[in-house]
């Protein structure tokens, strides 16, 4: 048993290893498609329009001039190097976007959107911080809750980068720093919550988790827009279980509701019954009614109790209907 508890933890933290590594891989190579997006095409393009004049210059000067060619190299070395500073310099910031500039290892400043232009060699672009509108899944798995229930829980994150400064020298990586960060927070908020709560109770779920996550994340300059919970799976025998409980709830419910209806009935006959208990006349047209609603279908077959038959006469009645239909037949004979 005990073995069994040790393999199963080495694999949930084997997962967990594996999970956060995904996660950091896919926060790099996003970084460095951004990085390397950021090469300004019109930098390019003068880096070329450079290149190309630093050519066809040197070519008409040896051709045209007397020059020497340590003059004619120098010239040429000097437009090529205004092209190599342009590419290196140029930087273009979109809109939604926040470059960090380092100059020397130090903060030098933020700067975008739009163009800026920084010293090659003494100037870098540590991060570009995207201000817009991020959204960051994230999950629980096998999570115990209060009452000692486990649970699958999948959430959404919706959160945004006030302050770029602070995103970029005070956490390493804020995008796995706030994945990790609202994972925790969910695990510790569905440790405080009975199942039933989890289940009902999602809008204080969320409220609790936006709360959790966003003191966490606003020393780094991020806040929390919302939480917004996905998913909530149980154990699949819980499940049956709270179905059959469920059913049974519904059955008892349209007990109780078919008792109160005899009820309500049975006080009806009851009022009815005084109505007639002064009236027999009444209660015998009343009776006659019925057994002839009964007769009425073809086929029918009607229970009459003795009593009844005796209070409606119904035995004279049937003895000259007899006697009737005798005589009927004796006629047409």
């Amino acid at each position: 048993m005990a073995r069994n508890n040790s393999s199963n933890r080495n694999l949930d933290q084997t997962e967990a290893q594996s999970d956060a590594a995904l996660v950091r891989a896919s926060a790099k190579a996003k970084q460095q498609s951004m990085d390397s997006a950021h090469i300004s095409p019109l930098a390019v393009g003068l880096f070329i329009f450079f290149m190309t004049a630093a050519t066809i210059t040197a070519v008409v000067l040896d051709g045209t001039t007397e020059l020497s060619d340590l003059w004619i190299g120098g010239i040429f070395t000097v437009v090529m190097l205004i092209g190599v500073y342009i590419i290196f310099a140029m930087k273009i910031a979109r809109q939604w976007e926040k470059a960090v500039v380092l100059r020397l290892g130090h903060l030098h400043g933020l700067r975008g959107p739009g163009m800026f232009w920084i010293i090659p060699l003494v100037d870098s672009v540590s991060t570009w911080i995207d201000q817009r509108v991020m959204v960051t899944p994230f999950s629980a798995e096998k999570t115990l809750t209060r009452d000692t229930v486990p649970v699958n829980v999948d959430a959404v994150l919706f959160w945004v980068v006030w302050d770029a400064e602070k995103a970029a020298l005070e956490v390493e990586d804020y995008r796995a720093a706030i994945s990790w960060a609202a994972q925790t927070a969910l695990r510790e908020v569905i440790g405080t919550m009975n199942l039933a709560d989890i289940l009902i109770g999602r809008a204080r779920m969320d409220a609790d988790l936006q709360k959790t996550i966003d003191e966490r994340t606003t020393p780094w300059g991020i806040t929390v827009q919302s939480v917004e919970i996905r998913d909530v799976v149980i154990p699949q025998d819980l499940e049956d279980a709270m179905s059959r409980q469920a059913q049974a709830e519904r059955e008892r419910q349209a007990r109780v509701i078919l008792g109160e209806s005899e009820m309500q009935i049975a006080s009806s006959f009851a009022e009815a019954a005084k109505a007639y208990i002064d009236n027999p006349t009444a209660l015998h047209l009343r009776a006659m009614n019925m057994l002839f609603e009964g007769l009425k279908q073809k086929g029918a077959l009607v229970v009459v109790p003795s009593s009844a038959v005796d209070t409606m006469n119904l035995g004279g009645l049937g003895g000259l209907a007899a006697l009737n239909n005798m005589v009927e037949k004796e006629d047409k004979a």
